[in-house]
């Protein structure tokens, strides 16, 4: 095999990381036909979230990056590249999906940035109800409640308080429609607009 960083092989310990990541990496090829970081490889994603005391049946990949006070209730399952910032306080919810590079932020620093440190960073709990889904990429700012059965659209900027059942586009992010659930049917309704 040829390595374009055929460098790094000179390395003391390099061929044994390499031997496990070309193991590891062949494992979840064949058992799932997935490749992730390395990090990811290695460890277990619902040990991970045991770990932190997130619920039962949890998981949350390595690469997720988790500040401060984070609870997250049962069969809740974290993305890759994701940011759970809980310096001000963040509960998500049961059986909630938080797609690849959600960011859910309970503080800023914008009045601190602005001021040259004169303003202290501002601080606000955010929460996320249960059974909801959080799309790839979207954004949940400081003090924001999200409602359980919600549906946040990829890449939504949510700056504000959304209802139960509640379906949520844009930027900024607003309600577009409503979710239905009844027993394994799923309705999502879209406002005529």
């Amino acid at each position: 095999m040829t390595y374009q960083d055929d460098w790094k092989l000179q390395i003391p310990g390099h061929a044994d990381l390499r031997a496990l990541h070309e193991a590891l990496r062949g494992e979840l090829t064949q058992r799932w036909s997935r490749s992730v970081p390395f990090a990811d490889e290695l460890f277990d994603r619902w040990e991970r979230a045991r770990y932190l005391g997130f619920g039962e049946g949890s998981s949350v990949y390595d690469s997720c990056l988790v500040l401060g006070e984070v609870a997250v209730g049962e069969n809740t399952w974290i993305g890759p590249f994701t940011v759970l910032d809980g310096k001000g306080g963040l509960t998500v919810g049961s059986d909630c999906n938080v797609s690849a590079g959600v960011q859910l932020y309970t503080h800023d620093t914008v009045a601190a940035c602005l001021t040259g440190g004169q303003a202290a960073p501002a601080y606000a709990p955010v929460s996320i109800g249960d059974r909801t889904y959080l799309g790839p990429n979207a954004i949940v700012t400081r003090g924001v409640t999200v409602g359980s059965q919600c549906v946040i659209g990829a890449a939504a900027l949510v700056n504000a308080d959304v209802p139960d059942r509640s379906i949520v586009f844009g930027v900024p992010g607003r309600v577009v429609g409503r979710v239905e659930v009844d027993g394994g049917d799923v309705r999502l309704i879209y406002d005529a607009s």
